[in-house]
C-alpha cells in the first residue's frame, strides 16, 4: 500500500520518496514496521488474552517443571502473523505473485493453527484438532500453492522443476523432476517444515529464535537470487546470482521484504516470549512460521539447503520419529522424552541453558547455509 502510494502517486511530486522504490529501503522499513507494531500492541494483546482466559494447557506426561506454566496466555502467534501481514501489505509490491503465494500459505497455515489452539482452549486439553485432519488440510494447501507455481507461470519454465544440491552449480548440476513429483516434493517441504517448527515450540523462545535466524538467512538468499546487479568477471558481465552459481529468479527481491517483516515480527515477539515467557505462540504461530520458512525455501530454490539452515528443526523432528519408531519396533525409548529438548530437561539441564545452546546451534547452521553461496 505504502509502496504503491510512494512509487506510483507521490514520487513524482516528492523526489525524496523515490528511495522507497529500492528493495533495500523497503527491507529496512518492513523490519522496523513489524518490530514497532509488536512493541506497540504487544502489551495490549497479552492483556486481552489474559482477560479472555486463553491459557496454555500443560501435558500430564511432560516435565514437572512445566506445571508452573499452566495458564500462561497462548495463541500469541497471532501477534506475529498480524505484524507480518501488515508489514508485507505496506511495503511489498502486491502485484508480485511470489509474495502473494508466501503470504497465502503463511496465513492459511496460521488459520489451521488457530483452529487447533482454539479447540485446545475450549476443550481444556492438549489434543485439539485431529492430527490426520490437520495434515490433510496442510498438504492440500501446500500442493495447491505448488501447482500454481507451474500452471500460473510464476517461474521461468526452464527453472521451475529444477532442484539444486547444496554446494553445487545450479546451471550445471541441478536436476529436473516431473511436475507431479515436484508438487509432492514442494508440499512435503512446506508441511514438514511447519510441523518441525511446531515440534520445536516446547520451551520459552526455543522456536522463535531459530525462526528469526531462518528469516534473516532467506532474506539474503532471496535478495541475491533476484537482484539485477551486474558484476564484471573474466567470463563477462554476470548478475550476482549467476556469479554465485545459484538460480536467478526475477521478483525474489520482493520476497526479501517479506523475510524482513518476518524477521522484525519475530524479534518483537521474542521480547514477550523469552524466558520466563509472558505469552506462548501456540500452533497459530509455529505453523504459520514453519509454513512461511518452507515456502521461502521453495520460492528461492533452496529446498535442500533448508536441511542446513533449518537443521535444528530437522533434529527436533527426527528425534520424535526415532523415538516413535524405536518404541513401536523394539518397545524401547532412545530418549528420555521427545522432542529432544525435553530429553535434556529430564537430564537436569536448566531451561535457559537448553534454549541458548539450541540458538547457538541454529546460528552456526545458518552461517553454514550462507557458506553454500561461495562453496560451489
Amino acid at each position: 500500500m505504502l509502496f504503491w502510494l510512494f512509487h506510483e502517486v507521490l514520487a513524482d511530486h516528492l523526489s525524496w520518496l523515490r528511495v522507497f522504490r529500492y528493495p533495500s529501503t523497503r527491507i529496512l522499513a518492513a523490519a522496523i514496521t513489524a518490530l514497532l507494531l509488536s512493541f506497540l500492541i504487544g502489551p495490549w494483546f497479552i492483556e486481552r488474552l489474559k482477560s479472555r482466559q486463553i491459557g496454555q494447557q500443560i501435558r500430564d506426561d511432560g516435565p514437572k517443571t512445566h506445571k508452573k506454566k499452566a495458564g500462561t496466555p497462548t495463541m500469541g502467534g497471532s501477534l506475529i502473523l498480524f505484524c507480518l501481514v501488515v508489514s508485507t501489505l505496506l511495503w511489498c509490491d502486491l502485484s508480485n505473485q511470489l509474495v502473494l503465494l508466501a503470504l497465502f500459505v503463511t496465513v492459511v497455515f496460521g488459520a489451521i493453527g488457530f483452529a487447533d489452539d482454539y479447540a485446545k482452549v475450549t476443550k481444556k486439553n492438549t489434543k485439539g484438532v485431529s492430527g490426520k485432519v490437520r495434515l490433510m488440510i496442510e498438504f492440500a494447501v501446500a500442493a495447491a500453492a505448488m501447482s500454481y507455481l507451474f500452471y500460473g507461470d510464476v517461474w521461468p519454465s526452464e527453472l521451475a522443476l529444477r532442484v539444486q544440491l547444496p554446494f553445487t552449480n545450479f546451471y550445471e548440476d541441478s536436476f529436473e523432476l516431473p511436475a507431479w513429483l515436484y508438487v509432492c516434493f514442494g508440499a512435503l517441504v512446506v508441511v514438514g517444515t511447519a510441523n518441525a517448527v511446531n515440534l520445536t515450540d516446547g520451551l520459552d523462545g526455543l522456536a522463535i529464535g531459530p525462526s528469526i535466524m531462518n528469516a534473516g538467512t532467506f532474506l539474503i538468499f532471496a535478495y541475491i537470487a533476484g537482484v539485477e546487479t551486474v558484476i564484471v568477471t573474466q567470463e563477462g558481465p554476470q548478475n550476482l546470482a549467476a556469479y554465485l552459481h545459484i538460480a536467478h529468479l526475477p521478483g525474489t527481491t520482493e520476497l526479501a521484504i517479506f523475510c524482513a517483516g518476518l524477521f522484525g515480527a519475530g524479534i518483537g515477539f521474542l521480547w514477550y516470549n523469552t524466558y520466563p515467557a509472558q505469552v506462548f505462540m501456540g500452533d497459530v504461530g509455529s505453523l504459520s512460521l514453519g509454513g512461511a520458512i518452507g515456502m521461502l525455501a521453495v520460492l528461492t530454490k533452496n529446498e535442500l539447503v533448508l536441511l542446513v539452515v533449518g537443521g535444528l528443526f530437522v533434529i527436533e523432528a527426527l528425534s520424535v520419529i526415532i523415538q516413535v519408531g524405536s518404541f513401536k519396533t523394539r518397545g524401547k525409548r532412545v530418549f528420555r522424552m521427545a522432542p529432544i529438548h525435553h530429553h535434556y530437561e529430564l537430564k537436569g539441564w536448566d531451561e535457559p541453558k537448553i534454549i541458548v545452546r539450541f540458538w547457538l546451534i541454529s546460528a552456526l547452521l545458518a552461517l553454514m547455509a550462507l557458506g553454500t553461496l561461495k562453496l560451489r
